[in-house]
């Protein structure tokens, strides 16, 4: 599959969309999206306040405390999958894997929106019929440019984002297969396989949309020293870029939230 860069079509003002605010739908609640956190330092960041913005609240379970899960989606109207240094069947490690991967597997079958971040886009990929690897490829450490593809253009969430865009990633491991019929929305110079959807409603993204600059201060820098890259030089780098992250990365959790509100697959 050869890398396409998408028509750069730059998101002056997210707050264009119709996106109504938490609370302004007469007294309905707001719909709740289920958030599944893998590990201490990674939680839903500046996702949990853009997705109030769109009118959407989230359930956090910390399955890395041995929170319990729902056996089912019931309850919400959305599934975002967080990242975590795990393999997808990492069962063994994270047994609360195991039924993260039964509510991704169901929200696919009931099209329930689901957004995997890191980890989460990479139990998407091997839900679906794709494949990851452990370790492979080149690592990818703080802020770096991303290549939306022709495909984008007419995706739900992607649609319009400019054709590079700056996202901060934090991986060894990586998808190197997608699922049949996947769309295949960005890539990066390092990372062929940075978003993908499955079917109508399933987003899996290889890098952190969620995560703001501050987060980089917290990575552990002899991790980081072992490939070669500096957290000061990092942070600095992701401090640089957010003004032209952070708008976009908004735009797309609000859309996120405009799905889970709408309660059904984008047609």
């Amino acid at each position: 599959m050869e890398t396409r860069p998408a028509p750069s079509h730059a998101v002056t003002d997210p707050r264009s969309l119709s996106a109504p605010s938490a609370g302004h739908d007469g007294d309905a609640p707001a719909p709740a999206v289920l958030v599944v956190q893998n590990s201490a330092h990674s939680g839903p960041g500046r996702w949990e306040g853009w997705l109030a913005e769109g009118g959407v609240r989230v359930d956090v379970v910390r399955g890395d405390l041995g929170q319990p899960l729902p056996g089912r989606l019931e309850e919400h109207g959305g599934l975002i999958v967080l990242g975590g240094a795990l393999l997808p069947d990492d069962d063994e490690r994270a047994p609360w894997l195991a039924p993260t991967r039964a509510l991704m597997r169901q929200a696919l079958d009931t099209g329930v929106p689901v957004f995997g971040i890191c980890l989460g886009g990479q139990m998407l990929a091997q839900v679906a019929g794709g494949a990851v690897k452990r370790d492979h490829g080149e690592p990818e450490f703080g802020s770096t440019q991303l290549t939306l593809r022709q495909e984008a253009a007419g995706d739900a969430l992607f649609a319009r984002l400019p054709g590079r865009v700056p996202a901060i990633e934090n991986h060894v491991d990586a998808i190197v297969r997608l699922p049949a019929g996947a769309r295949w929305l960005a890539s990066s110079e390092r990372c062929p396989y940075q978003a993908f959807r499955v079917g109508d409603a399933a987003w899996g993204v290889q890098f952190h949309p969620e995560g703001d600059p501050e987060r980089i201060a917290g990575w552990y820098e002899e991790r980081l020293a072992r490939h070669g890259v500096d957290r000061e030089v990092l942070h600095r780098a992701a401090l640089r870029d957010d003004a032209a992250a952070a708008p976009v990365w908004r735009t797309v959790a609000r859309r996120f939230a405009l799905l889970v509100r709408a309660g059904r697959r984008p047609g």
